[in-house]
Formats: structure tokens, C-alpha cells, sequence
């Protein structure tokens, strides 16, 4: 049963009181329709005092005002788990990596912009954003990071393999455009890559390894994390085998059907402190 936007706990939380880590994914979870971590919910975080990871898709430069704002000093999860990192007086401090093969991101790079040259096509190296030109999808993405792209070909910039590339994302609002897309994408047959559609406009490529769940692993084993002693906060299918991994799962008042179902807890909806007041009901 749900009251005033929770999951009534009829007794069936034992684990309330222990939880020593908090994931927590950002878009639609932790940042509000805005694209940010409201004053409110930043204080209410604060106020639990558990050490917490961020959980994204995003790349560590879009993570840091999240970051900032709250205060964390444990070890993030970016690029749905290509990287595992902690944050550094100068910088991002790398703990573990995972990046695409270089013939494969120079592959998709080229086959993409010959084949569908109105999608916006871009990629991330650990510490910026290269796009060959500006588009519709690029300003759009820009506008809800604030990041700003580099602008260059992508054959000045990838002059090496040594050069790391953490993601490949592809930007269409047109729903037919998106389904050739995915499957021109899947029929190169790229070695050791993810390909995940998040939303209705993104296509994005990871290495294969980059998963949500192998960041978790890691903080759990070096913390030496009892499943119960974690709880997570998530609000679309990418989040599920991250919710499945820890003791208490909260859902976001926003996620899908399918995705609630496997919540213990039903909390806000990210423009009303969801994570916030959550973390208030389970601690």
C-alpha cells in the first residue's frame, strides 16, 4: 500500500538503522527536472550522514556539481560503470576503467557519420566531450549537463590508441531514425562493446564490461558491504540489476510500472527530494 508517496512498511523492513551505503543514479532519481540537486534534497542527504556513490551513465565532468553539492567523498561510478573513481583535489582519481577497443570506436565513428549524418554523434575520453559539429541533440545535451563539447574531427583527436574512449553517444529525436540506427549499430558487430538505448533519443556504447553492477561489486567488497547494509535509489531499467543488488531498493513515484515492482520502498518523484526523503524513512 503507498501513503503520501511511500511504500507503507507494515514491518517488513528489518534492515532499517543499518544501512552504511547509498548508490544512487542521477538522471531521473537524484537531480530534478531541472538537471540538478535541489537545495532541499541536498540537505536532506546531507542530514543521513551515509557515505554515497553516484551510479550514471554521465561522464565524471557531468557528475561533479552533483558531487560538489553533496559533499561525497566515496568512490563514483561513471559511464555506467567504465569507470570507478574517486574525486581528486586535481582532478578525478582513477580506481578502475574499462574503455572501447580503439579500431571500434573509430569504426562506429566513421560508419555513423557517412551513414546517418543528421544523427549527433560524439565521444568522451575521461575528461572531455568531443563532438566534429554543433547539432540539435548537442545543444540539447549541453543545456541539461551545462557542459560545453570540444569541437574537432574526430581523426585529429583519436591520432593514437593510447587515446582512452569511455563512450560513443548517439543523439536522434526521430523514433524511426533511432530503431535503423540501433540496428545498422548492431550489425557492425563491434568486439567487447555494450550498445543501451537510454530514453527515447540516446544511443550509447560502452565497453562491455561497463556495467552499473561491477562498480557495485567493487565498493562492496573493498568496504567489505553486507547486502543488507545497502540500499539503492533508481528510476528506469538500467537501474534494475543495480536495485537487485542491495538490500533495500527504493524506486522513484516517476519510474515505470516494471521498474517499482521490484522497489521495497516506493519514494518521491525527483522533483519532490525523492532520494532525500527516502534515506529519511530507511535510516
Amino acid at each position: 500500500m503507498v501513503y503520501a508517496g511511500i511504500t507503507q512498511y507494515s514491518g517488513m523492513v528489518d534492515s532499517v538503522g543499518i544501512i552504511k551505503h547509498v548508490f544512487s543514479d542521477m538522471d531521473g532519481t537524484l537531480l530534478n527536472s531541472d538537471g540538478v540537486v535541489s537545495n532541499s534534497n541536498a540537505a536532506l542527504i546531507k542530514q543521513s550522514g551515509v557515505p554515497m556513490t553516484l551510479v550514471s551513465a554521465r561522464a565524471p565532468m557531468e557528475m561533479a556539481a552533483a558531487i560538489a553539492k553533496l559533499g561525497l567523498h566515496a568512490p563514483q561510478i561513471g559511464f555506467n560503470g567504465g569507470l570507478i573513481y574517486k574525486p581528486g583535489r586535481h582532478g578525478w582519481d582513477v580506481i578502475s576503467q574499462r574503455t572501447i577497443d580503439f579500431t571500434a570506436v573509430t569504426t562506429l565513428l566513421r560508419a555513423v557519420s557517412l551513414d546517418f549524418p543528421d544523427v549527433s554523434l560524439s565521444f568522451y575520453d575521461l575528461d572531455r566531450w568531443y563532438a566534429d559539429r554543433v547539432t540539435k541533440g548537442l545543444r540539447y545535451e549541453a543545456n541539461l549537463t551545462g557542459q560545453t563539447p570540444t569541437i574537432a574531427d574526430w581523426r585529429t583527436v583519436l591520432t593514437s590508441p593510447t587515446v582512452p574512449v569511455f563512450k560513443v553517444m548517439m543523439i536522434t529525436f526521430d523514433q524511426d531514425e533511432m530503431k535503423r540506427l540501433q540496428a545498422f549499430v548492431r550489425g557492425l558487430q563491434l568486439p567487447d562493446v555494450a550498445i543501451a538505448q537510454s530514453g527515447t533519443a540516446y544511443l550509447e556504447v560502452t565497453h562491455a564490461e561497463a556495467q552499473k553492477s561491477r562498480g557495485i561489486d567493487y565498493i562492496m567488497s573493498t568496504e567489505q558491504l553486507q547486502t543488507a547494509e545497502t540500499a539503492a535509489f533508481g528510476d528506469g531499467h538500467n537501474d534494475l540489476p543495480m536495485l537487485k543488488m542491495v538490500g533495500m531498493p527504493v524506486v522513484m513515484a516517476n519510474a515505470l510500472p516494471a521498474i517499482k515492482a521490484v522497489g521495497r520502498l516506493i519514494t518521491k518523484s525527483n522533483d519532490e527530494d525523492g532520494v532525500g526523503y527516502g534515506l529519511q524513512q530507511i535510516l
